[in-house]
């Protein structure tokens, strides 16, 4: 087994692979497959999830073991990235049971003031990966060194600053606009929406790097993780404005 190197920094993310002979390498076709796959897996678990909801099971706990233990497969496939054929289904399943919970109570609270609002955060993300798609690879826009750097910064900061409203709020201190659908929560919501969707186009440029710098096979795995994961962010912050502006009604 060889290690993958390149002296590019935009490759840095496959610095570490290691490209194992015979296995072939990593393809757009075989990234989008894998993608795909994940995507029938999240739908499977989420509507089991969806379901147990309407049966008047309670499922806040799912919804919360999915969450750790989603996150913990998360952090062990981007620091093992060999592992990730292995991992990437299981977190799909995970996110799946995540998902598939948190829409169904959205869906349960807001039955009368916004009646079909998970329809519509599916949608407008759906809507949203496919505008990214095209602005990316008509090359509007384009995954500069300075565009990774302030999406990576202000990702970076909106991790933060919901893991301080998360230790704030138990010791009593609610950040309200986070929460509200105020005009400052909303342009919150926005902002976040508009980070959560141009990651997209750093999954996207990131694909396509490792295509071209010849990627062990195994990254095609990774690179359907990545896009999974922003994707899934991207949904719930849409679903979480538009019940903001529900709110507002």
């Amino acid at each position: 087994m060889a290690i993958f190197k390149s002296g590019n920094p935009a490759l840095n993310v496959f610095q570490n692979t290691i490209t194992i002979p015979g296995e072939g390498t990593m393809t757009e076709k075989g990234t989008l497959n894998k993608f795909f796959l994940l995507f029938l897996l999240v739908m499977a678990s989420a509507s089991l999830t969806w379901k147990a909801f309407y049966d008047g099971v309670n499922v806040m706990p799912w919804i919360m073991g999915s969450a750790i233990l989603g996150f913990i497969v998360a952090l062990v496939v981007i620091y093992k990235q060999t592992w990730a054929a292995y991992l990437t289904p299981v977190y799909g399943l995970l996110e799946g049971v995540f998902v598939g919970g948190i829409s169904a109570v959205y869906n349960n609270v807001f039955a009368k003031t916004a009646p079909g609002i998970v329809t519509q955060a599916v949608l407008l993300t759906f809507g949203a990966v496919i505008a990214m798609y095209l602005l990316y690879r008509f090359r509007v826009i384009r995954a500069t060194e300075k565009f990774r750097s302030v999406i990576f910064i202000a990702t970076a900061g909106i991790a933060v600053f919901y893991i301080l409203s998360i230790v704030l709020r138990m010791f009593g201190i609610d950040i309200a606009f986070i929460h509200e659908g105020s005009t400052l929560g909303i342009a919150f919501s926005l902002f976040v929406v508009a980070i959560a969707a141009l990651n997209l186009i750093l999954d996207f440029d990131m694909i396509e790097k490792g295509v071209a710098a010849g990627a062990p096979k195994y990254m095609e795995w990774y690179g359907a993780f990545g896009l999974l994961v922003t994707i899934v962010w991207l949904y719930l912050e849409i679903l979480r404005l538009l019940a903001k502006m529900s709110s507002r009604k």
